[in-house]
């Protein structure tokens, strides 16, 4: 794999970060559009009303302006309140929790050293209490930093182990990884929220079809239709936002690990000991998936799960590190 400065990384995530900044209000204005005239042409030709002269793209554009303001003031809110409080919804989503100093000496010890060594501010540093093996980093800035552990990595690797998989995390947060995952998730999180209201406000017009429409029938196969072709749209928005995060971050923070500890076979054990146990219970949502150091959604071997995959084969990050 081609080497890639820290400084390089940081410039490829900041682009990113702006990138999907740019693009999520004009997908959502789309979006908006879409439905608008979807609707239209559902009121206009399925229930048959009188009165409207113009075409249903004129219609569908003046509904839209007037709609412009209030989405945006809406995204912009609502994403304002989900940037800003994302490590409370990903401690809530995980379960987890501030892991004390005098709980544990050990963890806090090995953060501290590696952060003293690469000139780094302390993360925080919570718990999962999850017997299986897997961690993450989070967070937006300085303040809320934080390395999450669970319970099973903390007591079943050894020392040069859980170091190096501290380490990893680190690099995630050094590289400006975890800002590029938390705009990612906080955007599909939003996507998915407006996809299935489109979806759902669209099919509840079914049940408003005049009894004697004799085309009632056809207008709900077409509603159905176009619901389904929104709630595909919204599905393909968050599959691009996934891949907008190069699966190279994790070999990225792989290769800081092994530079951080002069020791990258122990990341190479640590990961064969992730990759046999990584299932955390509390983690439902493949969004919060993607920060962990090795996915933990219990996910059937295909070919489809590799080609979507957010994490490179641990096989192959295993063998990277033994080439080191």
């Amino acid at each position: 794999m081609k080497y890639v400065g820290i400084q390089t990384q940081k410039r490829r995530n900041n682009f990113r970060s702006t990138m999907m900044l740019f693009l999520f209000p004009c997908v959502i204005l789309l979006l908006t559009w879409l439905f608008f005239l979807i609707l239209n042409f559902y009121i206009l030709h399925d229930e048959q009303v009188s009165g409207y002269q113009d075409p249903i793209v004129s219609i569908t554009n003046i509904a839209f302006l007037y709609a412009v303001p209030w989405v945006v003031g809406i995204c912009l809110v609502w994403f304002m309140i989900a940037y800003f409080s994302n490590a409370a919804i990903i401690n809530r989503v995980t379960q987890s929790r501030p892991l004390e100093r005098r709980e544990n000496k050990r963890v806090y010890n090995m953060v501290e050293n590696l952060c003293m060594a690469t000139q780094m501010d302390m993360p925080k540093i919570n718990v999962i209490e999850d017997d299986s093996l897997n961690a993450f980093a989070s967070g937006i800035n300085r303040k809320n930093y934080t390395v999450t552990l669970s319970r099973g990595i903390i007591n079943r690797l050894n020392n040069n182990e859980l170091e190096a998989v501290i380490a990893h995390e680190l690099t995630h947060i050094r590289n400006n990884d975890v800002k590029v995952l938390i705009v990612s998730i906080v955007f599909v999180g939003i996507f998915s929220l407006l996809t299935q209201i489109l979806f759902r406000t669209l099919l509840h017009g079914r049940f408003r079809v005049k009894s004697n429409n004799k085309n009632s029938g056809g207008g709900i196969i077409v509603i159905i239709v176009f619901a389904l072709i929104l709630a595909a749209i919204g599905y393909f928005i968050t599959i691009l936002m996934r891949f907008a995060i190069s699966r190279n971050r994790e070999f990225m923070a792989d290769a800081g690990s092994a530079e951080m500890t002069r020791n990258p076979l122990a990341l190479a054990s640590a990961l064969r000991k992730i990759s046999a146990d990584p299932y955390i219970e509390a983690v439902e949502r493949s969004d919060i998936a993607q920060l962990f150091i090795d996915n933990p959604l219990k996910k059937g071997a295909s070919f489809i799960n590799e080609i979507f995959a957010t994490h490179p084969p641990i096989k192959q990050r295993i063998k990277v590190l033994e080439q080191f």
